[in-house]
């Protein structure tokens, strides 16, 4: 981690009040985006440094203005130049969910209902000005599977039949998905933050993706966690919940969960490969078994027949029951 301070960091807080104040750099995953914690006589916020051209803090601002204006909890918004690539806002302290439930596994159950909370606020709320979470997005983001692990696991794959297979399963979702509600896109236990005031008292993070989609999509993203086991058990009581507080007509909508999380643990099998591959970050394979047993699970449901015969047809069991298989060996 560089601890080496970008130029312009001290005239932007400067401008914006904190001035003299401690910073101290935070370990982050992204190539370009740097995160800082300023400490001004006690008083504490975060500096987010994304610097064009190789990033755009603009949509992130844009989602969180409006969460915020939406009576949402994301970071109130300190100062911003987007041009520049800074911006300051509140700190929403230490405690991850994901951290909290590594030390506390026994309150799972409750801070996930509790992460229910925004997701009813979001999907009473008219779709914000977001692009649409549409067919094409949807077939961009499983074409990553085929693109990138079926050759890295050496496979020739049907690619016109996977796509075939995938726009007749996403035809009937889209047609009820209508003009969709904000879908944050990556709502999980690592974006999730723990603030003062008890389990339920939560704050969004890493919401700049966001789309007009479907509402059971923030949903797999956080039931199905590419980067932690969520219970069976928890995962059942946390839909049943949401669906007891919506109103939503429990097959249809679970049919379309099924879906969106078959969708989504392609799309993260794929991203995961171009991780290792293209960007140097082979830590990531270990995590495809977890998606790969999510996904199998979601492709037994009758709504992904077309798919889930694709998948028998082109990827070998083996490789399906081993998670990915010997990627990286």
């Amino acid at each position: 981690m560089s601890t080496i301070l970008p130029d312009g960091l001290e005239p932007f807080i400067a401008a914006a009040g904190w001035g003299g104040a401690h910073v101290s750099p935070l370990p982050g995953d992204a190539s370009f985006r740097r995160y800082f914690r300023l400490n001004l006589a006690g008083q504490r916020a975060m500096l987010m440094h994304a610097p064009p051209p190789h990033e755009d803090p603009a949509p992130f601002l844009a989602v969180a203005h409006w969460l915020e204006n939406n009576g949402l909890r994301a970071p109130h918004i300190l100062a911003e130049d987007a041009q520049k690539g800074w911006v300051l806002l509140e700190d929403f302290g230490d405690h991850r969910m994901r951290d909290w439930l590594d030390i506390h596994p026994g309150d799972e159950t409750a801070i996930y209902q509790a992460a229910m909370a925004p997701l009813v606020a979001l999907g009473r709320l008219p779709a914000g000005p977001f692009p649409p979470y549409d067919m094409a997005v949807y077939l961009r983001e499983v074409g990553l599977l085929t693109e990138w692990y079926a050759p890295a696991a050496k496979l020739t794959v049907d690619v016109s039949g996977y796509v075939a297979a995938w726009e007749d399963v996403l035809a009937p979702l889209i047609e009820l998905q209508g003009e969709g509600i904000t879908v944050l896109r990556d709502y999980h236990a690592e974006n999730i933050m723990l603030l003062e005031g008890g389990l339920t008292a939560q704050g969004l993070l890493d919401f700049q993706d966001a789309l007009a989609g479907h509402p059971a999509y923030d949903l797999v993203s956080l039931l199905q966690d590419a980067r932690r086991d969520v219970s069976l058990e928890t995962e059942a009581a946390t839909l049943d919940h949401y669906l007891a507080l919506t109103g939503h007509e429990r097959e249809p909508f679970l049919a379309d969960y099924a879906v969106l999380g078959a969708q989504r643990n392609a799309k993260i099998v794929g991203i995961f490969v171009r991780l290792w591959q293209r960007d140097g970050k082979p830590r990531y394979l270990s995590l495809i078994p977890r998606i790969w047993a999510w996904l199998e699970r979601d492709l037994k449901h009758p709504a992904l027949a077309p798919v889930a015969a694709w998948f028998d047809a082109n990827i070998p069991a083996d490789l399906r029951n081993a998670g990915g298989g010997s990627l990286g060996a």
